[in-house]
């Protein structure tokens, strides 16, 4: 068996999120429909870095599959392009050891939020960005942003519905807002992330924008540890999983080379 790791790219606006669902379209749905015809009926299951929601798109997405055949890494690429989808892409696929996992071996994940910060919404944008007309304070929710980084218990900005059990606490290496001409985009860099929790983040620093909280008040909602501090999880559309890095990638890129 060999196992092969792919990066994908999607829009997710067309799919109720990744994981597989009966009835539902999904990016998992899509992909195993793929590998089944490649393999003549047999089911292949995909394992992915985590799980997107509905509407929730990706950049650089990693998902990793074992398969007894023995096809060249370019013509997997070529293969699964194919028989999918318009809105699912193959980026990159190259072979890896038994010993990687696309989630357990994540090192970090980086994510983006982008938000439409003017009067008027953009028609052709609207899966794609959150529109937001009110007036932001760009230099107050910089300060905020500062406050998420670190490691912290991220209870109050993650999903009540959660299904993680234990600690909540995760790494924020990077957090980060940049305004340029209407589009303010968030980064996120970190450990891993919490249901839900990059758009319950940017609805926070939204409020900070307008001046409803102040950037000072972020510790303390952290220390809270309760997600009734917050207001709502803003719309998935505008979020973005960027990026996927794993422990071993250094040694796979010398060994390439």
């Amino acid at each position: 068996m060999e196992r092969i790791k792919c990066t994908i790219t999607y829009d997710g606006s067309g799919f109720a999120g990744f994981q597989v669902q009966p009835d539902h379209r999904t990016v998992q749905g899509s992909l195993e429909k793929v590998l089944a015809k490649i393999h003549k009926g047999e089911t292949i299951r995909i394992q992915a870095s985590g799980r997107t929601d509905t509407g929730v798109h990706a950049v650089g997405q990693v998902i990793h599959f074992d398969t007894p055949l023995t096809i060249p890494e370019r013509n997997w690429k070529q293969a699964v392009n194919t028989l999918l989808p318009d809105d699912v892409r193959v980026v990159y696929v190259e072979k890896v050891d038994a010993a990687f996992h696309a989630r357990y071996s994540v090192k970090q994940k980086e994510y983006h939020y982008i938000v439409l910060n003017r009067e008027d919404p953009d028609v052709f944008r609207r899966d794609y960005v959150l529109h937001f007309p009110k007036c932001l304070d760009i230099e107050a929710i910089q300060a905020a942003c500062k406050h998420l980084e670190g490691t912290h218990d991220f209870t109050t900005f993650s999903s009540a519905k959660s299904s993680v059990k234990g600690s909540k606490i995760r790494t924020l290496f990077h957090a980060s807002c940049r305004k340029k001409e209407d589009d303010i985009e968030f980064v996120f860099r970190g450990s891993g992330f919490l249901y839900n929790m990059v758009r319950i983040m940017v609805s926070a620093l939204l409020d900070v924008g307008i001046g409803k909280r102040r950037p000072e008040e972020i510790p303390a909602l952290l220390a809270a540890k309760e997600r009734g501090q917050l207001g709502k999880t803003i719309s998935p559309n505008g979020l973005y999983l960027w990026e996927v890095s794993y422990h071993e990638q250094e040694k796979e890129k010398h060994s390439g080379d």
